[in-house]
Parts: C-alpha cells; sequence; structure tokens
C-alpha cells in the first residue's frame, strides 16, 4: 500500500497561458519568441545614435549649437521609450475559452446549425452583429474556442488571438494590436525624425570639416560619419514610407490587416464602419483614445495541485490509535478490500482474527467479509428447526 501526499501550489497565471510568448520579469514584460530582429533593431538604433554622439555633436556643439545633441538626446530617449512600449506591452490578447466554456459553444453550434449528414460539409461557424448600421462578421477561431470579436484576428505567429489586430511586427518583436498600436506609430514617427535629424547634421558635419581640411581628409579623419550616413540612408525610406503608411490608416480608421484583405475596399456597397468620415476625428480616436486595460490578468495568482507518494506505515499507523479512528490527511490508493494481488501476509486471516478477538475483548473488530459457503450451514440447520 502507499499514499499520496497532495499539496497546493500557488502560480501566476502567466506561467500556464497557452500561445507562444515569452514572459519576463514575473509576467510584467510580454514578447514574442521569435525577438532575433528586435535585438536588430536595437542594435541599429543605439549603434548609430552612438556613432553621432561620439563623433558629430562635439564638433556640433562648438561651431553650430549646444541645442543639437541636447535635442537629438531627447528624441532617442523618447524613440527608445516607444519602442519598449511597443515590444514589451500586451498587444490586447483575448484569453481562450474554458473547457466549460468552449462545451457550452459547440452546443450552442450544433443547435443551431442541427445535424449535418455524413460527408457533407459543415456550415462556417459565423455570428452576425451590427455596428453602426452595417452588418459585420464574427468568426469563430478553432484554435481559441472563441468568437473573436470585431477586427480582431488570430496571430499565427504568437498563436493567439489580438484584439483590433493589425499585423505582427518583427522588428519590434511583438504583436501590434488594440493596446500597443499608438506606440507603435509613435516609434515609427520618432525614429523617422531621428534618422532624418541624424542624416541631415551628418552631411552638415562633412561640409563644415570640408571647408577647412577638403572632403578626401574629412572622410578619413571621420570613418564614424561615413557609417551612420549609409545606414541612415538606406533605412530613411523604409522607415519614413511606414509611417506615411500608417498615418494614411489611422486617417481612415482602418488596420493593415483589413487593407491587405480589403475589408473595406467599398466592394458589395460595403463601408468602414468604424471611420467617422473625418480625419481628424479618426486620429483622436486612435491616438487619443482611451488606454484599454490587459483582460489576461498576467500577474494573478492560481492554486495548482501537486502530488507526492509517502510511505503507507506512517498512514496505516495513524489510522487506528488505541482502537480509536484518527483522521488523515493523506489519501490511499490501495484498495481497501483485498484481491489476488494482494500479498498474503496483508490477507487478514480468520484464526487471527479469533485470537485477536479472544486476546482483548474490549477491542472492536471491524466485520470481516462473510463468504456464501460459511452462510449455508447456518440457513439449513434453522430451516430444520
Amino acid at each position: 500500500m502507499s499514499a499520496v501526499m497532495i499539496t497546493r501550489k500557488v502560480t501566476r497565471k502567466w506561467e500556464k497561458l497557452p500561445g507562444k510568448n515569452t514572459f519576463c520579469c514575473d509576467g510584467r514584460v510580454m514578447m514574442a519568441r521569435q525577438k532575433g530582429v528586435f535585438y536588430l533593431t536595437l542594435f541599429l538604433i543605439i549603434g548609430t545614435c552612438s556613432l553621432f554622439f561620439a563623433f558629430e555633436c562635439p564638433y556640433l556643439a562648438v561651431h553650430l549649437s549646444p541645442a543639437i545633441p541636447v535635442f537629438a538626446v531627447l528624441l532617442f530617449v523618447f524613440v527608445m521609450a516607444m519602442l519598449l512600449r511597443t515590444s514589451f506591452s500586451d498587444p490586447g490578447v483575448l484569453p481562450r475559452a474554458l473547457p466549460e466554456e468552449a462545451n457550452f459553444i459547440e452546443m450552442e453550434i450544433e443547435a443551431a446549425n442541427g445535424n449535418v449528414m455524413a460527408g457533407q460539409r459543415p456550415p462556417p461557424r459565423i455570428k452576425n452583429v451590427q455596428i453602426n448600421n452595417q452588418i459585420v462578421k464574427l468568426k469563430y477561431c478553432y484554435t481559441c474556442k472563441i468568437f473573436r470579436p470585431p477586427r480582431a484576428s488570430h496571430c499565427s505567429i504568437c498563436d493567439n488571438c489580438v484584439d483590433r489586430f493589425d499585423h505582427h511586427c518583427p522588428w519590434v518583436g511583438n504583436c501590434v494590436g488594440k493596446r500597443n498600436y499608438r506606440y507603435f506609430y509613435l516609434f515609427t514617427l520618432s525614429l523617422s525624425l531621428l534618422t532624418i535629424y541624424i542624416f541631415a547634421f551628418d552631411i552638415v558635419h562633412v561640409v563644415l570639416r570640408s571647408v577647412d581640411s577638403g572632403f578626401v581628409n574629412t572622410i578619413k579623419e571621420t570613418p564614424g560619419t561615413v557609417l551612420e550616413v549609409l545606414v541612415c540612408f538606406f533605412t530613411l525610406w523604409s522607415v519614413v514610407g511606414l509611417t506615411g503608411f500608417h498615418t494614411y490608416l489611422i486617417s481612415l480608421n482602418q488596420t493593415t490587416n483589413e487593407d491587405i484583405k480589403g475589408s473595406w475596399s467599398g466592394k458589395n456597397r460595403v463601408q468602414n464602419p468604424y471611420s467617422h468620415k473625418n480625419f481628424i476625428k479618426n486620429c483622436c480616436e486612435v491616438l487619443c483614445g482611451p488606454t484599454y486595460p490587459s483582460v489576461l490578468d498576467r500577474r494573478g495568482l492560481m492554486l495548482e495541485d501537486s502530488s507526492s507518494p509517502t510511505p503507507s506505515d506512517a498512514s496505516a499507523a495513524s489510522t487506528y490509535k488505541n482502537g480509536n479512528p484518527v483522521s488523515q490527511t493523506t489519501k490511499s490508493s490501495a484498495p481497501l478490500i483485498p484481491n489476488e494481488h494482494t500479498p498474503d501476509e496483508a490477507k487478514p486471516g480468520i484464526g487471527a482474527g479469533t485470537q485477536k478477538s479472544t486476546s482483548s475483548p474490549k477491542e472492536e473488530k471491524p466485520p470481516s467479509p462473510i463468504s456464501p459457503n460459511a452462510v449455508a450451514p447456518a440457513v439449513i440447520k434453522e430451516s430444520a428447526h
């Protein structure tokens, strides 16, 4: 016989969350698992700005204005703050349905669709809701077992449903959704300004030095400036173009996912029900709207049961003490009734039970199972009378 000790362990909810995310700082930081491109982003921004602060800023502060490095530092700090805020935050991940909720939704779907004949394709799992006099379809997610809210979509990289899903950006190492889109846009906008700022003053720095020592000698004396110009030149077009594209989307109150799929392209007279038909109102809603709380409760506490085997001798000895039962805190995994797998030493014998009852008459003997063969003579004798 063996016993199992059941203990409860307190854990955080982020440790049991499904999906392909990584968590740091006790669940406060949430990112995607693929973070290689994010580290490249950090390297390019920090490396380029470090070269600018080391080579150009001392010269420009003396010959032009000391405000140039100060403004560069402020812009650099703002870019890093927006990048980390976008990368380390919850983009709006929706929790998956519990088993009871999933079963209830399945029952509702079966009741609505009826019985499907064998070999026939089941109807699509879609619900229709009305938003601003426009019919919007809610699609069912077979992974999360929920009907996704409007504008939500399932990210195949993070394996989560994200509310107001825009896209998954490998450069920030996270999805861009309802809770971090404004920070992503501010990151791209400030990074465009920083890139233009560094690129422009690199050119100014080369021109001012070329007046005194010539262009060729200036290039030889400042190799860091040449590297900065090359990095800024090739990244400027992509960053500025990305900022312009998202400015266009914000003016229409539209997401990248909706633009790629053509959800509100005007086909079949389908219009965007979320647009206010006004540039300023759309920008205010996206950039100045309320900050939505996370629905995951990543740092919430939950109890987890864990079992560990313990010796059965101590538990068996504590079961009866002086003929009185004692309450146990362990659960026995062995059967109470002996079977063919029980050793002979553990099986109770009739002679042993008789000797025990005669030696200590005050002790209560638990009833032993009586075989049908032992009961039959007593019944015959009683019927003879």
